[in-house]
């Protein structure tokens, strides 16, 4: 997949601008606050997921503006394709001239993945967000996905709530059974789902920390659970923490709970890491992530990296510069000298919503 042009109506602080990219490496480079992660934002849409950023549709539209307007042209399955994404108070579509009710209907359509600086928290924060990195990647290609984890999420609020309940009504303990049930019939679906989603990243993520480090550092994901590897250890689990979990009224076990454990050189990256060790980490799952889509779907994302070259010393900028092969790439940055090492590509700089090739 490549995208070859973008055209940008009223998006976010951009009037009109037209872009023509390189099919490889392309740096966008510029001070703070002057529309780089919104280029970025544009291209991200067309994934038909919201805003990584977290923006609210009509934030996306220019101020002094009602709508906005973004079209890709793109090459994809052999033929030259286009997407046009209207955008008021609400997004919608439209994809090679057929007509979307809302943008989310053409996600699984363009693929792409984006690191930005809140991607760090993958490594250096709490359990969640390494578990909002394997769902969020595991519901784009597994539809399946999707509704075992709300299954799973409804049986879990209903143990609770009979947990916060039992002090009033010790008989509601005979129902807590049918619940962890499901618990166990939907959890260790989510743990195989995971399990294999690590396994799979795995065959990519030592060669891709390899080439950032330069060879001179090793790096490990595994996926920790707290309720066994399939049903009757999760039933096991659950029936084993019942005291405990009706004195703290919640769940301590299952996927909600879960951990990926991320090592460097066999020791903790959280805990020990450098902060640009911890940023290869996050940015080597990404980009991890981003094979592993390309060996499900047969289709290869376009990464696109938000200030991923800070903190990172020459040997790691140059990996990322001109080592990425095979896939479309569109970076930000602030300082251009970080981007003297580029070999091949395209460079663009941007000052107040206006760009220009350098």
């Amino acid at each position: 997949m490549i995208f070859k042009r973008l055209e940008l109506q009223n998006f976010r602080n951009f009037d009109n601008e037209v872009l023509e990219f390189d099919n490889g490496m392309n740096i966008i480079y510029g001070q703070n606050a002057q529309g780089k992660t919104n280029i970025l934002e544009s291209l991200w849409l067309f994934t038909g997921a919201k805003s990584f950023r977290g923006s609210k549709d009509s934030e996306l539209v220019k101020f002094d503006a009602v709508k906005a307007k973004i079209k890709l042209d793109f090459y994809d399955d052999g033929r030259d394709q286009d997407c046009v994404i209207n955008i008021e108070k609400s997004r919608n579509a439209v994809l090679n001239g057929v007509e979307y009710s809302s943008a989310s209907a053409i996600a699984g359509k363009i693929y792409a993945i984006v690191f930005s600086p809140n991607d760090l928290n993958i490594v250096k924060d709490g359990p969640v967000h390494r578990r909002k990195f394997m769902d969020t990647c595991l519901c784009q290609l597994y539809p399946k996905y999707i509704s075992t984890s709300r299954r799973y999420l409804k049986a879990l609020d209903q143990r609770n709530s009979i947990l916060k309940n039992l002090k009033f009504n010790p008989n509601m303990e005979e129902f807590i059974v049918d619940f962890e049930k499901e618990l166990a019939v939907t959890g260790s679906e989510i743990i195989g789902y995971r399990k294999r989603y690590i396994e799979a990243i795995n065959k990519f993520l030592s060669k891709i920390y390899n080439g950032l480090s330069d060879g001179k550092e090793e790096i490990s994901a595994e996926y920790e659970t707290t309720a066994g590897d399939n049903e009757a250890e999760f039933l096991v689990a659950l029936k084993n923490s019942r005291y405990e979990d009706m004195q703290t009224l919640s769940t301590s076990v299952g996927p909600h709970r879960d951990d990926l454990i991320i090592k460097i050189n066999g020791i903790s990256a959280r805990s020990f890491g450098s902060q640009g060790q911890k940023r290869s980490a996050a940015l080597g799952l990404k980009l991890s992530e981003s094979a592993v889509i390309s060996e499900v779907t047969g289709k290869t994302p376009v990464a696109l990296l938000d200030d991923v070259m800070s903190e990172l010393d020459t040997s790691r900028q140059n990996y990322i510069l001109n080592h990425i092969k095979g896939w479309q790439v569109f970076l930000t940055c602030c300082d251009i000298s970080n981007t003297e090492g580029l070999k091949n590509g395209k460079i663009f700089e941007i000052e107040n919503g206006k760009l220009k090739q350098k």
